[in-house]
């Protein structure tokens, strides 16, 4: 049996062999193709050829591995088309500016809410000796830093039960701004209330939407009515100010003595490990070689395939994808997040990346920075 699985693994190899050296042949011959396209000004996708070629070689397999076939040259085809695209791409462009300096004396740090807020504790946990300024929505954030009323703005961006917050992925498009660090905070949200305030006075809850959904077994089959705040610190400030002792609030803990509230029960949330990340945000990009997370965001041709393309590069070259996500662009459109584990400073990153935006319609590096705890 040895000897049958070594000769087996023999002739295995010599099939190898030969596969390398008729892809490293036809990969030339693509080269040849992409100058011709670019001296006739002509698409690198030729849908109707591929499809000819496709179809050329599952008529020749057997019938039980045309799926196997299909994959195969569907997949020869997307790396002829990513190389075709790169050698037709003019000049090279830096993925991401250059570094600024990273600001240290005199800081403004923006966030949304009011004292005790999550985003607050963040800015406070990134940047214990800058001034911490309060706004009233994450738009407020990033115009804040874009117009330079503030050097740094902190916001959510993934929660571990609840997923990505859209808005600030949207946001971080519309602004073009740079992420410029991340790290997490452990969420444990609190019911509040007005010390003189009996559990069964309560008839509503203030909190923000994310609060709620990550309260929700806890909320569940209690018959409050549930009030939308901007901020569960925003929440708590409401439920001091209103008349009566029928209001509660969920937030933190901080936000309670902040506040001068009461917890009524401690830790509602649905998951112990319950955590929120938050990135912080500048006007220009800030990274060094200690730098281990890069965030980019592309779109795609709406086509079968197209994502698969996109993430091959990565793949290849053995890097891994911390994190996608998709957020829509226009009806029938998507734009896609991704965060990759790695340095854009690396020669086998800037590769990738720049395979990955060859095979892209859009692509833009919107930040490079350390991820801490």
């Amino acid at each position: 049996m040895m000897e049958d699985i070594k000769s087996i693994r023999e002739k295995i190899d010599a099939i190898d062999d030969n596969l390398v050296t008729g892809f490293a042949e036809r990969m030339k011959l693509a080269e040849a193709v992409a100058g011709y396209k670019r001296e006739n000004n002509l698409a690198v996708m030729d849908a109707a050829r591929e499809q000819a070629i496709i179809d050329k070689a599952i008529a020749k397999a057997p019938a039980d591995l045309n799926g196997e076939v299909s994959i195969l040259m569907r997949t020869l085809m997307a790396l002829s088309r990513e190389r075709q695209r790169e050698l037709m791409l003019s000049g090279e462009e830096a993925l991401l500016p250059p570094p600024a300096a990273h600001k240290t004396e005199n800081v403004k740090c923006v966030y949304q809410g009011v004292p005790g807020a999550w985003s607050h504790q963040a800015a406070a946990k990134l940047f214990p000796d800058a001034g911490l300024l309060p706004v009233d929505y994450f738009d407020d954030v990033f115009t804040s830093v874009k117009d330079g009323a503030a050097d740094y703005g902190v916001v959510p961006i993934e929660n571990s039960r609840t997923g990505a917050i859209g808005e600030t992925y949207d946001l971080l498009r519309k602004y073009n701004c740079y992420i410029v660090g991340r790290t997490w905070i452990d969420i444990r949200h609190c019911l509040m209330a007005k010390p003189e305030t009996e559990f069964a006075d309560i008839r509503e809850v203030h909190s923000h939407s994310e609060g709620f959904s990550q309260c929700r077994s806890y909320l569940t089959g209690r018959n409050w009515d549930l009030m939308n705040s901007s901020n569960t610190a925003v929440a708590a400030k409401k439920v001091r100010s209103s008349p009566g002792n029928t209001s509660a609030a969920i937030g933190s803990r901080a936000a309670a003595e902040i506040y001068g509230l009461a917890v009524l029960q401690a830790d509602i949330m649905d998951q112990a490990d319950n955590r929120t990340s938050f990135v912080v945000i500048g006007r220009e990009p800030e990274y060094d070689n200690e730098s281990d997370r890069i965030s980019v965001t592309f779109s795609l041709a709406h086509r079968s395939g197209s994502l698969c393309e996109a993430l091959m590069p990565y793949m290849a070259a053995g890097i891994n994808l911390a994190r996608i996500e998709s957020r829509p662009a226009s009806a029938g459109s998507f734009r896609f997040f991704a965060e990759i584990e790695g340095n854009i400073l690396d020669p086998v990153m800037i590769d990738a990346l720049r395979h990955a935006l060859a095979v892209t319609e859009y692509f833009e590096v919107i930040g490079c920075y350390s991820v801490t705890e």
